[in-house]
């Protein structure tokens, strides 16, 4: 069975293209994936693994996916050969994904742009009140 499951974080925007043959759409990512363990006194490496998506997923991938977005990539592993024009060989190995699922939800990213200012409106909060309380003209 040829199967892999893939959680990371796109590097880059994908890379969108179209077939010239029958106008399929193509969308190849990279995605840094970190490994789960590191040796003692080393920090975690992370796999940087291309990905390959064709039609409907492809667009769904041009549509929602920007550097930098966490997912799941579920697929396969493929392997091909190619000569280039200088009759050199290259060998790829890529996982063409077949389902993609959203770990950042768009909650999740508002929520976080909502810290940010909620910090700074807490801050602005805590001057005023200092403010207010610190003279000697309160009631008590």
């Amino acid at each position: 069975m040829n199967k892999v499951t893939l959680l990371g974080r796109l590097t880059k925007d994908p890379e969108i293209k179209c077939t010239e043959a029958n106008n399929t759409t193509v969308a190849k990512f990279t995605l840094a994936v970190n490994r789960k363990f590191a040796k003692k006194g080393e920090e975690k490496q992370t796999d940087f693994i291309n990905i390959v998506v064709w039609n409907k997923l492809a667009d769904t991938v041009a549509q929602y996916l920007v550097k930098g977005k966490q997912i799941i990539v579920i697929g396969r592993i493929q392997t091909r050969v190619w000569t280039d024009k200088d009759n050199s060989k290259h060998y790829v190995t890529e996982v063409i994904g077949e389902e993609i699922e959203f770990v950042d939800s768009k909650t999740t990213q508002e929520n976080t742009k909502n810290d940010e200012t909620s910090e700074t409106t807490q801050n602005e909060v805590e001057t005023v009140t200092e403010d207010i309380l610190s003279g000697d003209d309160l009631p008590f």
